[in-house]
């Protein structure tokens, strides 16, 4: 694959005659691929079934543990979080600090007077111009001092450890990715108003569209989706996964990340505006043979647009959308998070009573891949622009109370690079 700018009138027009190649190599390298979307078509249905059982009891369908019991949980729960693709990690922080936390985001943002500048640089980002909804209420600051003391915190660090062990992180005899260690990827925070109705983002996943099927890393990563034996294919086997190239646009995410995620800076659930999945881990395969369906027209790959979110539809994609559900109520200091491959979007409409405030951190653990972003990240951070995988809004080169280099940490310095 060859990147090229996105077209923004028509972002797949440098890459069609590449969709129709990819799609009659892949075709051509799976000669039972009737058989194989049958037999994983059974498997998901059989997953969205159990979700839907589980729902209609009013059991949670994700899994939920405490900070305190990471060392010690057992083989059925570690299987369970595995097989749902996220997890919520309750008790991370104390509700104390995350209320400070809050308030003094809130008070950078008041002060610095970001809504007013946030007018002028509407239609910046246009990463999710494709999905039905309008753009959530996020607000394009990365360098607040709560967002950083989050991110350099021994508390996620020992999250974001047990989170990257639940992948297999050794290929060829050589590690992928170091599970200990992680690297910092700046990201932004939600503030989402009690009843905002315009805010949502409908299911997609991040981190590549149609790189997923015509980029050579991505197909190393599926090769066992694309050929072979498919019940080898693992959503947590990290081979390949960072060696695959995005297409470059604002906002797709050039770091490899075990898991999405955020931390809850106030209680929030179903209703209140938030984070909804599918939570089935190896949906994205999937979603993945869909596209090779005699229904899908040959250029197309379901509707996946370059630069864009992946966005899962319902004219091609209803099976896993079957399974497509609100995040269990959280309560301040808690953590979601989701596999990269994980369907996932955001409430259309706020019903509760408080904002739904979040700051997004994930777990990106050190690689070369991972290094190769800091370097570009780390003059952003010291002028106060905005992350380089984000629309260059540059909010924060003036703002006061920003972050600097002083305030890192020993560990937060190791994070940076």
């Amino acid at each position: 694959m060859t990147p090229t700018p996105v077209d923004t009138q028509d972002p797949n027009a440098p890459y069609l005659d590449a969709i129709r190649q990819t799609k009659r190599a892949l075709r051509a390298a799976i000669p039972d691929l009737k058989e194989r979307f049958a037999a994983l078509t059974e498997n998901i249905e059989a997953q969205v079934q159990a979700i839907e059982a589980e729902r209609a009891a009013g059991l949670p369908t994700v899994p939920s543990v405490q900070a305190a019991d990471l060392d010690r949980l057992d083989q059925a729960t570690l299987d369970r979080v595995r097989q749902r693709g996220c997890v919520v990690v309750r008790g991370v922080f104390e509700p104390a600090r995350v209320q400070a936390w809050n308030a003094e985001v809130a008070d950078y943002l008041d002060r610095n007077k970001y809504l007013e500048k946030e007018v002028s640089k509407r239609g910046i980002d246009k990463y999710f111009s494709s999905l039905s909804s309008s753009r959530p209420q996020i607000f394009g600051v990365y360098w607040s001092r709560p967002q950083m003391d989050a991110r350099q915190s021994e508390e996620l660090a020992r999250v974001r450890r047990w989170l990257n062990h639940l992948w297999a992180f050794e290929h060829g005899g050589k590690q992928v990715f170091n599970p200990d260690l992680e690297c910092t990827y700046s990201d932004r925070v939600r503030q989402r108003q009690p009843g905002d109705k315009t805010l949502g983002l409908s299911p997609h996943t991040d981190g590549g569209s149609i790189e997923r099927w015509i980029d050579p890393g991505y197909q190393q990563v599926y090769r066992h989706v694309f050929g072979g034996d498919l019940r080898q294919y693992n959503a947590f086997d990290a081979a390949f996964r960072t060696e695959t190239q995005e297409i470059p646009s604002p906002a797709v995410c050039r770091m490899f990340r075990t898991f999405q995620g955020w931390t809850a800076l106030t209680p929030q659930g179903p209703g209140d505006g938030t984070l909804r999945v599918a939570p089935i881990a190896n949906a994205m395969a999937w979603v993945l043979l869909r596209a090779l369906q005699d229904d899908v027209p040959e250029d197309s790959l379901c509707g996946a647009r370059a630069g864009r979110a992946l966005g899962i539809n319902p004219e091609y994609h209803s099976l896993i959308l079957r399974a497509y559900g609100s995040i269990p109520k959280v309560e301040q200091g808690d953590t979601v998070w989701w596999h990269p491959d994980v369907i996932h979007g955001v409430e259309d409409e706020h019903t509760g009573s408080i904002s739904s405030n979040v700051m997004y951190i994930g777990a990106a653990p050190d690689c070369e891949k991972n290094r190769i972003f800091q370097a570009l990240q780390k003059p952003a951070f010291e002028a106060g622009l905005s992350s380089p995988d984000f629309a260059p809004e540059n909010y924060e080169v003036d703002f006061v109370g920003r972050a600097t280099p002083a305030d890192l940490t020993p560990l937060g310095l190791r994070q940076m690079g």
